[in-house]
């Protein structure tokens, strides 16, 4: 199994301010630069969780995704910010945090402007729609041109929505996904069976189980459902994701069907 590394935070260098989240640019201890996505945030680990599950899946996929790392962030860490609020911030973070490595000169897709052809725009929205990610939208696409013009898919802490209330989860993996009406590349994935056909080659529960293990366990800790211990949620997420993933025609059909209602 592939593990995460993990970093120390060396540096913060400047707080990204387009993240409802307040996500920063900062450097770790092996030299490099990461968008660290905060703990101590908004919707906390959860949207942590989401980051790892949804980025290591699309990573499996083939899709352009940059390295993720685990970085630790110390108590000392912050001290001589001047910004009471990302002091607060960096001070609720203590402890594992996730990084993406920092994608230097990369912008953002315009998806009207910037070419994607089907097949490409087919394989997100199938990602998105399979996780639930409701954050990629026209006005928020979260992704990004790198080297060669290369998309790159960043920022899915919005997905597996169904794991911040735990409502009904056991049949939380039938749901159609109809806002996947908003998606930014909608009107372009015409592929969408084809690709779910070589996509149900490249997973498995093996795949899933290897992903949620690599969660840090304190992520898991203190969740809003205390009668669950860390081990009984990694075997809802894996039960999610596999149960999903067995059913894709569900939220496929029902991509098709948006796709269709807006290309009228």
């Amino acid at each position: 199994m592939d593990l995460l590394r993990n970093q120390k935070v060396t540096r913060y260098i400047a707080p990204m301010r387009e993240g409802g989240s307040l996500p920063a640019l900062a450097e770790a201890d092996d030299g490099f630069k990461y968008i660290v996505k905060f703990r101590g945030a908004g919707h906390g680990v959860k949207a942590l969780i989401a980051e790892l599950i949804g980025g290591e899946i699309a990573r499996r996929l083939g899709l352009n995704v940059p390295e993720a790392v685990l970085l630790d962030v110390d108590s000392r860490f912050g001290i001589t910010e001047p910004d009471e609020e990302i002091q607060d911030l960096l001070k609720g973070s203590q402890g594992v945090n996730y990084g993406m490595h920092y994608l230097s000169g990369a912008l953002t897709l315009d998806p009207y402007v910037n070419p994607v052809d089907a097949e490409l725009a087919s394989r997100i929205v199938w990602l998105d729609a399979f996780l639930t990610n409701v954050d990629r939208t026209a006005q928020n696409t979260n992704m990004l041109l790198w080297h060669g013009r290369e998309v790159w898919l960043i920022d899915h802490g919005a997905s597996l929505y169904f794991h911040h209330s735990w409502r009904d989860i056991e049949n939380a993996y039938k749901s159609p996904f109809q806002l996947i009406s908003r998606h930014a590349l909608l009107h372009k994935a015409s592929c969408l069976e084809s690709v779910d056909s070589k996509f149900r080659t490249l997973l498995s529960m093996s795949d899933f189980r290897e992903i949620v293990n690599m969660i840090p366990e304190d992520w898991l800790i203190g969740d809003s459902m205390p009668s669950l211990s860390p081990d009984d949620i990694r075997s809802v997420y894996v039960d999610f994701l596999s149960r999903r993933f067995e059913n894709s025609s569900i939220f496929v059909n029902a991509a098709n069907d948006e796709r269709r209602k807006s290309l009228i």
